[in-house]
């Protein structure tokens, strides 16, 4: 999805080394799981966690994260799911949670179909991760004022309501990225429409628990 450099940055970013335990909520298809487990090694641990709200997808998340772990080199890796308030309870302790393009979607009918919202999501995050952890968000940007109302037209967010939110849950916002940043994209057009796809303006908070 991105080139190398940013991908490295972004790793820097969320502060992932050797030893890291890391929770990879909604990992679509691995690929950042595999980069995570590369860096944190035996002595780490990554939980390619699929919220169950997702799981019934016809890709068969939860069947791709198992045969993940099952890849060769790939011993410190673990499929988990679970309702997403449940997480904690399928998860160790970790060092980071990483949430990429996937923030928006707990605004939607889809992801709060089981009754969990935002707020509940972060208390559960702030709950899994040890203190001084790290909770990193990426994600695509809608226009500055917007709020959550373009979470379902254009699965878009504007940053400053993730803020408030994660902030509510008693995190503290350690560290912004503009590694992602596209001045030119127009914020009002859906993140799948071809003139921008893939290049959406993005994100990246780091915040903490105190």
């Amino acid at each position: 999805m991105y080139d190398q450099s940013k991908v490295s940055e972004l790793i820097r970013f969320a502060r992932i080394e050797a030893g890291s335990t890391v929770i990879d909520v909604y990992p679509g298809d691995g690929d950042w799981t595999r980069l995570f487990s590369d860096i944190v090694g035996s002595e780490g641990r990554v939980y390619s966690f699929v919220p169950a709200e997702v799981a019934h997808f016809k890709n068969d998340p939860v069947g791709l994260m198992r045969t993940l772990a099952k890849e060769p080199g790939r011993e410190n890796v673990e499929a988990a799911s679970a309702d997403l308030v449940a997480m904690p309870e399928v998860t160790p302790p970790a060092d980071v949670l990483w949430l990429h393009l996937f923030y928006h979607d707990l605004h939607t009918a889809l992801v709060q179909k089981k009754g969990a919202t935002a707020a509940d999501f972060n208390r559960a995050v702030y709950k899994r991760l040890k203190p001084g952890g790290s909770y990193v968000i990426v994600d695509h940007a809608a226009a500055a004022g917007s709020g959550t109302s373009d979470t379902r037209s254009l699965h878009r967010i504007d940053p400053a309501s993730v803020r408030e939110e994660v902030e509510a849950a008693g995190f503290v916002l350690d560290a912004e990225s503009t590694v992602l940043l596209n001045r030119d994209d127009p914020h009002s057009i859906k993140v799948f429409d071809p003139a921008i796809k893939g290049e959406t303006d993005r994100f990246a908070f780091r915040f903490v628990k105190p």
